[in-house]
């Protein structure tokens, strides 16, 4: 006898039958409730028999069932008996408390998000009905750990006048939630969803059809940073701890001006959706900013660090392509698309943030002074407001770069006219 090949199927418990064949395990299928497994044992020698390939044959089916009891059939977890934990949501670019490495086993990390409409100013003469999450654009930055469960309420009060909703880009179900989550003025709804994709990512209101691209491009973006459950790791697949995490959610607007150039004043949020739709409709913004303002994060509103210090930086843009640059530094690792499951890059001059996406870097300051962070699309950082301020305090290295000579004229501060 040089081989068998035995086909054993299994409808529930029962075996229905055995064919002969060539050698080699291949799969375990699972066809609704007729499971296939194919069983392939080689022959070593002649005297291995027929009685003895079926004793090998029950061993390994005993196994394969086993096998087939801890990994393909799905057993609710019973969440009822997970501890609850409130996050406290903050104004972006801080981020909320937690923890680099988790504790314990997964959590019910509970969630509480309001939808504001209110007049905001983008720029000087420049305002807009900006649609928030918890009153800021952009909207507050979420903190889990992979395997965490998130639950949400999302309220919308009686005040409002749209209908308002999230799509998870985390989330797994379709839409991303944002069926689940649709509610009117005055109403409040609770979704969950298991966070199961380590990184970060985009969350956005979608209420459907052109209600979608108007409540993302008057400011209804935010994002959510899943955490693996034993921390970052670096490209050596070594534990990566930051010492400060700074959320940017990076927004694109789109103004309606008058003949004169000034910019329209509306009484409503959906007084001026056509108006500004029909200026979207052009994919040229008016403005491009960092978390809901020109200048909104620097002066005393700047970032700040110390040398020697690892700031991660989590970078939104829910509508449009983004290239961050760190003027005087670097990205020592960069989590392509936001994925914590990948190994990040390192060394990186200016990183990528698609459309709809959000993405992590992470810089060890070495020099202490004013840095500037900014889109490396240089019209829309300088002409348009896509950059922001970070202060660093500490000791210089001239080591690192010194002035050999400067000239008769050398005024340092023309140099930060950013």
């Amino acid at each position: 006898m040089d081989s068998f090949i035995w086909k054993v199927y299994s409808r529930r418990s029962a075996l229905c039958s055995l064919e002969k064949g060539q050698a080699l395990l291949h799969s375990i299928d699972d066809c609704g409730s007729r499971l296939e497994w194919r069983i392939i044992i080689r022959a070593q020698n002649s005297s291995f028999m027929e009685g003895d390939m079926i004793k090998a044959v029950h061993a390994v089916v005993g196994l394969g069932l086993l096998c087939f009891g801890a990994s393909q059939v799905a057993v609710a977890q019973d969440i009822s008996k997970l501890p609850r934990v409130k996050q406290t949501l903050v104004a972006p670019p801080n981020v909320p408390v937690h923890d680099q490495v988790a504790k314990g086993g997964p959590k019910i990390v509970e969630v509480r998000m309001e939808t504001t409409e209110k007049l905001m100013e983008v720029a000087p003469g420049a305002k807009v009905w900006g649609l928030t999450f918890d009153g800021s654009i952009p909207g507050p930055l979420f903190v889990v750990h992979e395997g965490d469960y998130v639950e949400l309420t999302l309220v919308n009060p009686k005040e409002s006048s749209l209908a308002h909703n999230v799509d998870f880009h985390a989330a797994t179900g379709a839409l991303g939630g944002a069926g689940l989550t649709l509610v009117q003025p005055g109403e409040e709804v609770v979704m969950r969803f298991k966070a199961i994709k380590p990184g970060v990512f985009v969350y956005h209101c979608a209420p459907g059809g052109t209600m979608i691209p108007f409540h993302v491009i008057s400011g209804m973006s935010g994002a959510i940073m899943v955490l693996p459950r034993d921390g970052l790791k670096d490209a050596d697949g070594k534990s990566y701890t930051y010492d400060k995490a700074y959320y940017i959610g990076e927004q694109d607007f789109y103004l309606p001006q008058n003949a004169d150039g000034s910019y329209k004043d509306y009484s409503s949020p959906a007084a001026g959706m056509a108006d500004m739709l029909e200026v979207a409709k052009g994919l040229i913004p008016t403005h491009v900013v960092f978390n809901g303002a020109a200048g909104s994060i620097t002066g005393d509103n700047a970032l700040s660090a110390n040398v020697g210090e690892k700031v991660l930086f989590v970078h939104s843009q829910a509508n449009r392509a983004s290239y961050p640059h760190l003027i005087g530094g670097h990205a020592d690792l960069y989590w392509v698309g936001g994925s914590f499951s990948d190994t990040p890059l390192t060394s990186q001059e200016t990183w990528f943030v698609p459309a709809g996406s959000a993405v992590a870097a992470a810089y060890e300051f070495k020099q202490p002074g004013l840095y500037v962070y900014l889109s490396h699309n240089l019209i829309e950082a300088v002409l348009l407001g896509a950059a922001l301020h970070m202060n660093v305090e500490g000791d210089w290295d001239d080591n690192l770069m010194t002035q050999v000579s400067a000239p008769a004229g050398f005024d340092a501060s023309s140099a930060m006219d950013h």
